[in-house]
């Protein structure tokens, strides 16, 4: 389906609502349209064909790369990676506000830190920040030749699964982590990171300039007084999960930052050590912040 909205509008493709939070309230609390933008996000209009959507299925990626949509946050190494398969083309405009935890979870006692993992299937998404922080979580204790990744999709099927004792181990992040650990999971470890936003190659310096600003602002009143949003993190599970029960240890948000050129090298020079990338990307091809 062809975009109907002015050519000026700045279209999101949604991801999880942790890692949309900042965009959302400012959206909300009409930070964007302050600095002068009309930011939307996108629905399943924006979708050809939303009644045969997979829910495991990468959206906001294919929404980017259909057009119909601008600007979309994932994990760092997932930016880097659909660029690089994208034909659209972007730019990795900055780090995103979300700072999020992905913990390995499991209900096995004989499961209790990450040398027991040896061996063991670790249920992940392909691709996306659950299969990155998996590795780099796991390469500290256990000999790379003995992960074991299992991929198996979106997090509410992992923690379902893990909940009828059909995994052994996952990786999981808020809201759904606090819903493991209320039906008695333990955590083996957890690995924090940032991710960042791709943004379409239309978006002018001006354009990106002024939508981080409302991000930041948005920040700022999320850190005011974060347990009044955290009915929205804990609404992605429909009622399973009280607000009153998410954990607060596992998410925050700061301001905006750059994608340094130090960091890009460190973290592509990671990639390719998994094979995760062939190498053919240089910094000044992705970056989009000045």
């Amino acid at each position: 389906m062809a975009r109907t909205d002015a050519p000026d509008t700045i279209v999101v493709s949604p991801n999880h609502v942790v890692f949309d939070l900042p965009d959302l309230i400012a959206v909300r609390e009409g930070l964007f349209e302050a600095v002068g933008l009309d930011v939307r996000f996108a629905t399943t209009e924006d979708t050809a064909n939303p009644t045969e959507q997979d829910p495991a299925a990468r959206h906001k990626e294919s929404l980017f790369a259909a057009a119909r949509a601008d600007i979309y946050n994932v994990c760092e190494w997932g930016g880097i990676d659909r660029l690089e398969r994208d034909t659209r083309g972007g730019r990795i405009g900055y780090l995103r506000a979300a700072v999020v935890a992905q913990a390995l979870v499991s209900l096995d006692d004989d499961l209790n830190e990450p040398h027991d993992l040896g061996g063991v299937p670790v249920a992940v998404n392909t691709f996306t920040g659950s299969h990155y922080t998996a590795l780099h979580l796991l390469e500290g204790t256990v000999p790379r030749e003995r992960i074991v990744l299992e991929h198996i999709g979106s997090p509410i099927v992992r923690l379902d699964r893990l909940l009828a004792g059909e995994l052994r181990a996952t990786m999981l992040m808020e809201p759904f982590l606090s819903l493991a650990l209320k039906h008695g999971a333990h955590i083996l470890g957890t690995y924090t990171y940032r991710g960042s936003q791709v943004i379409a190659p239309h978006l002018s310096y001006e354009q990106q300039d002024a939508y981080t600003s409302a991000v930041d602002k948005a920040v700022d009143l999320i850190n005011s007084d974060r347990q009044r949003y955290a009915p929205m993190i804990a609404g992605e599970l429909a009622g399973r999960l009280d607000p009153a029960d998410l954990r607060p240890d596992f998410y925050r948000y700061t301001h905006i930052a750059p994608f340094t050129e130090r960091r890009f090298t460190e973290t592509y020079a990671w990639m390719r050590s998994w094979r995760l990338t062939d190498g053919r990307t240089g910094y000044e091809t992705l970056r989009a912040m000045r």
